[in-house]
């Protein structure tokens, strides 16, 4: 029987770079990688030699000089004599403010039409797709500046509203005019004031109500999750309906009685509405174009996410004496999620790029500020665009995680 022998170790060559299997990959990172940073390298340096030429450098300055021109709306403090930077933040929360409540709106619609598409009842499926067919076949722009004619074209100045006392008056609380829809507004009795941060200020009733609302979730949610954990080992679920609405409602009706929290009604005064808040009509314009054409697309993806799901769930929830809508609500749907929402964080991502299109009727976001008046003013136009790039790919990335982290809440776990 021969004896093993320690084969000697091979010594290493330079040609082993590219033939052994050991190292292959790693050189050819390498060589992408340099090549990656000469190609931005050689960018770069053409870039500056090209402002160079035309005598301009490459500098963000130009944030701290004065504005100079006014916002109509705006979520934090901001004049005509603060920075180009204090502009931006204003576009930047004009932007969040409209991709929120485009995100949310959009949801809802999404989920009520494909839901709806799959109705048993012709008449309300074929409703359904005709929406659905009639907004995402028609480009966005389109929407907007339909929805904005609407609004200034179609609706009343505010001077007809004068001597109504309020008849006039969506349900007594709403005006859609010409200029602006007038809502309500809430005041309270008891402020707690607010707390100056330097670019915002905190207001300190609005931040207390929040805290309470997420505290009751969260406190809610500890709720569920034991009801459910007392299920898994009993087979019975305690009832959790009314203490969701004790904890839900209670806390904030409560904070809500103390601070004197009251509904202020607009009211016609001379030739405005006073009272409430007067929403621009370019902000509810954007707003509905937005969420009803990303409805469209929600709508089909949901209804994807509910075919994808066994029949056989369906028949069994029925065999178990289940109601149709508790059918959807507690069977279908938490097993279509795992279907609906990798698609529907891409929808998020193109509502909020998508409201960069609010140039088009006026709104002061993002693009209109920085990419829009900042730039016309200063001329920076290299600094301006990657600026506004950076800015929103960090909400898109910032958007993308949540949903990601979500996501992951509600696939399908194996055991």
């Amino acid at each position: 029987m021969a004896n093993a022998v320690n084969r000697p170790k091979d010594t290493f060559r330079l040609g082993m770079l590219l033939y052994d299997t050991r190292y292959r990959s790693l050189t050819i990172q390498i060589v992408v990688f340099a090549l990656v940073v000469a190609g931005a390298a050689w960018l770069i340096d053409n870039t500056v030699q090209n402002l160079a030429a035309l005598g301009k450098d490459f500098d963000f300055g130009f944030l701290s000089m004065r504005a100079g021109y006014d916002i109509a709306q705006r979520l934090i403090p901001y004049s005509q004599n603060d920075t180009h930077l204090r502009a931006l933040l204003v576009g930047l929360m004009n932007t969040l403010l409209i991709a929120v409540m485009g995100c949310i709106l959009a949801t809802v619609v999404g989920v009520i039409v494909g839901i709806l598409r799959l109705s048993s009842n012709w008449l309300v499926a074929r409703l359904m797709t005709i929406y659905v067919e009639m907004f995402r076949n028609v480009p966005i722009l389109l929407w907007i500046l339909l929805f904005f004619t609407a609004f200034t074209e179609a609706s009343p100045a505010p001077a007809v509203f004068r001597g109504d006392e309020g008849q006039g008056l969506l349900l007594g609380l709403v005006a859609i005019t010409n200029r602006y829809t007038a809502i309500p507004d809430i005041g309270v009795t008891r402020g707690l004031g607010s707390v100056d941060l330097g670019l915002f200020s905190l207001n300190l009733t609005f931040a207390a109500i929040v805290g309470v609302i997420v505290i009751s979730l969260w406190l809610r949610g500890r709720m569920i999750r034991h009801a459910a954990a007392v299920q898994e080992a009993t087979g019975r679920r305690p009832t959790t309906w009314w203490k969701s609405l004790l904890i839900v409602i209670l806390p904030v009706t409560l904070l809500g009685w103390w601070m004197g929290v009251h509904l202020l009604v607009p009211t016609i005064s001379g030739f405005n509405f006073t009272g409430g808040v007067n929403v621009p009509n370019a902000f509810m314009a954007l707003w509905l174009a937005l969420s009803f054409y990303t409805g469209a697309f929600i709508a089909e993806i949901v209804r994807a996410g509910i075919l994808a799901v066994s029949r056989g769930q369906t028949e069994a929830a029925f065999a178990l004496g289940l109601r149709p809508r508790r059918t959807m609500s507690l069977v279908v749907l938490p097993q279509a999620l795992r279907v609906i929402v990798p698609p529907l964080i891409s929808q998020f991502l193109n509502l909020t790029k998508n409201s960069s299109l609010a140039i088009a009727v006026g709104y002061l976001d993002l693009r209109g500020t920085l990419g829009g008046i900042t730039l016309n003013q200063t001329g920076r136009e290299l600094e301006c665009v990657l600026l506004m790039m950076l800015i929103y790919l960090m909400v898109s990335l910032v958007i993308s995680g949540a949903m990601n982290v979500y996501n992951s809440r509600v696939k399908l776990k194996e055991r």
